[in-house]
């Protein structure tokens, strides 16, 4: 747990005041634009950001999209003034909060972004932001582990979304999500962009088998958590699944794929929820069963499932994001968050009790909380779904144990009598009693007027389904099989309540699986690469050229053979003497490099074989270049030359172990690259660029000599960065030569 330190600046100073008002200020935006985007309008703004591949940056306002922006705002300026009491005196708060709002903007420009590209890189904005928020703790290595789990579980899946992203604009012409015409099912690239969509978002939004992240980034801050991983990061992948529901939709293995996991990942959760004691850890599993309710829902696709999703988007975010902030006022005001211990909170922290009961009514489903009407939508569509057998019964488990987990978070700490705690139990302040009195309020208030979230969930329900949809929410309209359904889950949602210290004994028995495996996982990661560091990291120099070399044999030969190149020998009639002198000279050289003892000698011998390269340009017409190699070849001779003085002498044994290997590499480079200029010469030159430069040369360069224009105007940059390796090149040359100053004895 982060030290709260003391607060002695008001909302945490001007970090906290901006924390504040960025996002309560965007809310405000982002809600004028409710009107139009209720009666059906698609908002759409587009800038040209690579025009000549056309790609644009594009922002795309619906109601799925709006729905999120303010659930991302709303919620975001509650926990940021939660935060400034909370964090507000820790020595770290602004770092905090750069760290926070750098994840909202993610968010936003996630949920936002009609092009692909743009969504991709504000997913890995997420990641990366989330990474540094569940690890600002960076003194314990708990938080630090955890956070790079979180960073390596859902980088990876972003990766496969990546993937899926450049699959998707083959199959579509483009990376704008309005602009994708109808379903990509038919497609024959569906599949492989199925599964890397799919990877990717089941890794954001921690579906089994990647759900252990979730519970372990519970090691951030408690507003980091009623953040990021109840109202809006693990929301980015149920969004993705979401709005890509028009194109990649309505298939078999879409359906089976996201109703058997989803269905999975609430089940499973929710029982792992009633094994925990640490409420914190409770409330983290529980948003694990949410998270695979609305993935099953989004995979079932009909108009009832899609709205009950939706509804039950709103009704997560209110209830979870009162309970993450209801459970840092328990432990900011007890010291503990330990379910065993906390009793009798009550009288002590009444307005917490109050944030309490409203969230966990919602979140247990009880009427008249909004919590009630998204449940009984999601049993109406689980009644209506295909697999209504599977679907019906995970959601009817995860519900009880939803129940029986809201008793556990709210009604057992604040019943009873008090306990002892570290700390003398008391209420906090109101910067951080705000956001969950709020939150529990507004989930009343739309249960009793559900139709005030029809404005939100009606255009998002026909964003998700690509088509206009009938919306009609209410709390209670008749007896039927979904209300029947629901009082049989509050009945065996108690039992489960009464009866969860034997279930947790029982649970408890059961060993951990993911999270060990994770950890010998990582294990065997460090493992393999310290083997590898030690297999190819020998400190040996020739070695490391030598391995360079012969990976370039292999992949020119990759290329020869596969290319079946067979060049045809040039002329040799046109050959004068001068030209066989160069080339005896040249091949003298490269002998002697090549069967020497000495390095110097060595040395010198490959200055020959650089002076006849010169001579080859001053051969062929280029005295320029002849002069730029020879002052090389001289300044190269030099300098390795007084290196090597400093070198201690070579053993002739070793060099005659070695001589053979490294010749055969050099003739087998030299063999291969020969052969490919040759295949090279027999294409026709295109001379497109060198007209360009011709033409362009004097009217837009101010120049007659074409190398010094294509230098300095065309290659401009290029140029400046060879100078700068150069200029580099030179310091470090200049470093080892001077060597390093010894103390006079």
């Amino acid at each position: 747990m982060a030290d709260h330190g003391s607060n002695s600046r008001v909302l945490g100073g001007p970090a906290g005041w901006i924390s504040i008002l960025l996002p309560l200020g965007l809310f405000l935006w982002f809600l004028q634009f409710l009107p139009a985007i209720a009666a059906g309008e698609v908002l759409v703004w587009q800038i040209d950001w690579v025009p000549s591949l056309g790609v644009s940056l594009g922002i795309l306002l619906d109601g799925l999209s709006l729905t999120f922006a303010l659930l991302i705002t709303g919620i975001g300026a509650l926990v940021t003034l939660f935060s400034s009491s909370y964090l507000g005196g820790h020595i770290h708060y602004t770092r905090f909060v750069i760290y926070l709002l750098a994840f909202m903007t993610g968010m936003l420009g996630l949920v936002l972004s009609d092009n692909l590209l743009a969504l991709f890189v504000f997913w890995e904005v997420t990641t990366v932001s989330s990474y540094l928020l569940i690890g600002f703790d960076a003194d314990l290595a708990k938080a630090r582990r955890d956070a790079l789990q979180a960073l390596l579980v859902t980088g990876i899946g972003g990766l496969a979304f990546l993937a899926g992203i450049v699959l998707i604009g083959i199959a579509s012409g483009g990376f704008s999500i309005a602009a994708i015409e109808g379903s990509l099912a038919d497609h024959p690239l569906y599949l492989p962009i199925f599964l890397l969509v799919v990877a990717g978002a089941f890794t954001k939004s921690a579906q089994v088998p990647f759900h252990f992240w979730l519970p372990n980034a519970m090691s951030a801050p408690t507003p980091v958590s009623a953040y990021l991983h109840s109202a809006t990061m693990v929301k980015g992948g149920v969004y993705l699944l979401a709005r890509l529901n028009p194109s990649l939709g309505g298939t078999d293995i879409w359906f089976w794929t996201l109703v058997v996991f989803g269905g999975v990942t609430a089940v499973f959760a929710s029982v792992l929820a009633i094994r925990q004691t640490d409420i914190k850890q409770v409330l983290a599993y529980t948003t694990l069963m949410a998270l695979g309710t609305l993935v099953m829902f989004i995979g079932v696709g009909s108009d009832y499932a899609i709205e009950a999703a939706m509804a039950f988007l709103m009704v997560h975010s209110f209830y979870k994001a009162a309970l993450f902030l209801m459970i840092g006022i328990v432990d900011h005001g007890t010291g503990t968050r330990d379910a065993t211990v906390l009793r009798g909170l009550g009288r002590a922290m009444p307005f917490t009790m109050l944030a309490a009961v409203l969230a966990a009514l919602s979140m247990a489903g009880l009427p008249p909380m909004f919590g009630f009407v998204g449940k009984e939508f999601l049993y109406k569509a689980a009644l209506g779904a295909p697999a209504m057998l599977w679907v019906t019964g995970c959601i009817f488990v995860a519900s009880a144990l939803m129940f029986a987990a809201g008793g556990i978070v709210a009604f057992r700490p604040f019943t009873g009598n008090l306990a002892k705690t570290p700390v003398t139990p008391h209420d906090g302040p109101w910067p951080m009693l705000v956001g969950p009195i709020l939150l529990g309020l507004l989930g009343l208030a739309f249960g009793l007027m559900p139709d005030w979230a029809e404005p939100l969930v009606r255009p998002s329900t026909a964003a998700v389904l690509g088509r206009d949809a009938e919306v009609d929410l209410y709390l209670f309209k008749e007896v039927n099989a979904a209300f029947l359904l629901s009082l049989a889950t509050f009945a065996v949602g108690f039992v489960i309540y009464l009866i969860h210290p034997l279930l947790r004994v029982g649970l408890a028995r059961v060993p951990p699986l993911f999270d060990p495996g994770w950890n010998r996982g990582m294990d065997g990661v460090a493992a393999g690469t310290h083997g590898f560091t030690a297999l190819i990291q020998t400190g040996r120099l020739r070695r490391y050229i030598f391995v360079t070399f012969m990976t370039l044999a292999f992949a020119l030969g990759a290329a020869i053979w596969r290319a079946d190149l067979t060049p045809e020998l040039p002329a040799l009639e046109d050959l004068r003497v001068k030209h066989w002198a160069v080339l005896i000279f040249i091949l003298a050289g490269a002998l002697l490099t090549a069967f020497t003892n000495s390095r110097m000698t060595a040395v010198a011998a490959l200055g020959v074989v650089g002076i006849g390269v010169a001579l080859v340009f001053i051969i062929f017409g280029a005295p320029d270049v002849a002069i730029t190699q020879l002052l090389v070849e001289v300044l190269q001779v030099v300098l390795v030359a007084v290196a090597m003085l400093k070198l201690p002498n070579l053993n002739p044994e070793y060099i005659r172990t070695i001589r053979g290997w490294d010749l055969a590499l050099a003739v087998t480079l030299g063999v291969m690259t020969t052969v490919i200029l040759l295949a090279v010469m027999t294409v026709p030159l295109d001379l497109r660029l060198t007209e360009f430069f011709e033409v362009t040369s004097v009217p837009e360069a101010f120049g007659r000599n074409i190398v010094n224009v294509i230098l300095v105007d065309f290659r401009a940059l290029d140029t400046f960065g060879e100078i700068a390796v150069i200029a580099v090149a030179g310091l470090g040359a200049y470093a080892l030569l001077r060597g390093t100053r010894r103390p006079n004895p």
